[in-house]
C-alpha cells in the first residue's frame, strides 16, 4: 500500500464525508445545544471506530451477506435516528447550558454520535464497496488485508473529526450568538434526522 493508494482513498472519502447527512445534522444539532462538539464528534469517530473493527476482523462482510442481521441493523438506526430527531424537534434547546447539565450532556452527546454512526448501515456499506477497492493483494501487498483495512479506516475516522468538527464549529460560531436562528437550525437537523432515519427504515423494508 504506497502512499499514491493512501491520498486516491483520502480523496474519495473526504469527498463522501463531506455529504451532509445524519452525521453532519447530528453534529450540527449538538454543537448549538452543548457547550463544545467535541462528545459528539468522538463518539461519532467511535462508531466508525466499530465498523473498521469489524471490517479489520471479516465481520462487516458476514453482517452484509446475512439480510436478517442487516434489516436489524438498519431497523435500529433509523428507529433510533426518528426517536433523536423527534427529540430534538420537540427541544431544540439553545446554545451556552452550564454546569452540570454540560457535563451530563457531553456524555449523552458521546453516546448518541456511537450510537448514530455504530448503527448507520451506510457506514457499513462504505467499508463494503468503497474500502476494498484500495485494498492491495498478491504478492505486492506488503500488509496483510486486515493491517490494511485498518490503516484505511483510520483515515476514514480523521476525515470524519476533521470535517465534523468543522462543521459544528462553524455552526456554533455563526450562530452561537444568535438563538433564535439557532433554534431554527437545531430544529432542521432534527428533522433531517427524523427524514434519514424514515427513509433508511422505508428503504430496507422495501427489500425485504
Amino acid at each position: 500500500m504506497d502512499s499514491a493508494t493512501l491520498l486516491s482513498f483520502l480523496a474519495v472519502d473526504l469527498l463522501l464525508v463531506c455529504v451532509p447527512g445524519a452525521d453532519w445534522a447530528y453534529t450540527i444539532s449538538a454543537g448549538l445545544r452543548g457547550r463544545s462538539v467535541l462528545p459528539a464528534v468522538g463518539g461519532l469517530v467511535t462508531g466508525y471506530a466499530l465498523h473498521t473493527v469489524l471490517a479489520a476482523a471479516g465481520l462487516a462482510v458476514l453482517v452484509a451477506g446475512s439480510p436478517v442481521l442487516l434489516t436489524v441493523l438498519t431497523v435500529a438506526g433509523a428507529a433510533y435516528l426518528v426517536r433523536l430527531g423527534w427529540g430534538v424537534l420537540r427541544r431544540p434547546g439553545t446554545p451556552g447550558a452550564d454546569g452540570a447539565a454540560v457535563a451530563a450532556s457531553g456524555a449523552r452527546a458521546f453516546l448518541r454520535g456511537a450510537a448514530i454512526s455504530g448503527l448507520n448501515p451506510k457506514g457499513l456499506l462504505l467499508y463494503l464497496s468503497v474500502l476494498p477497492q484500495f485494498l492491495v493483494t498478491g504478492g505486492t501487498a506488503h500488509l496483510p488485508v486486515p493491517a490494511q483495512t485498518g490503516v484505511l479506516g483510520l483515515l476514514h475516522m480523521g476525515c470524519c473529526a476533521a470535517v465534523y468538527l468543522t462543521v459544528g464549529g462553524a455552526a456554533r460560531a455563526v450562530l452561537g450568538a444568535r438563538p433564535a436562528a439557532a433554534r431554527a437550525v437545531v430544529r432542521t437537523s432534527g428533522a433531517a434526522m427524523l427524514g434519514i432515519g424514515a427513509l433508511l427504515l422505508v428503504q430496507r423494508l422495501a427489500t425485504l
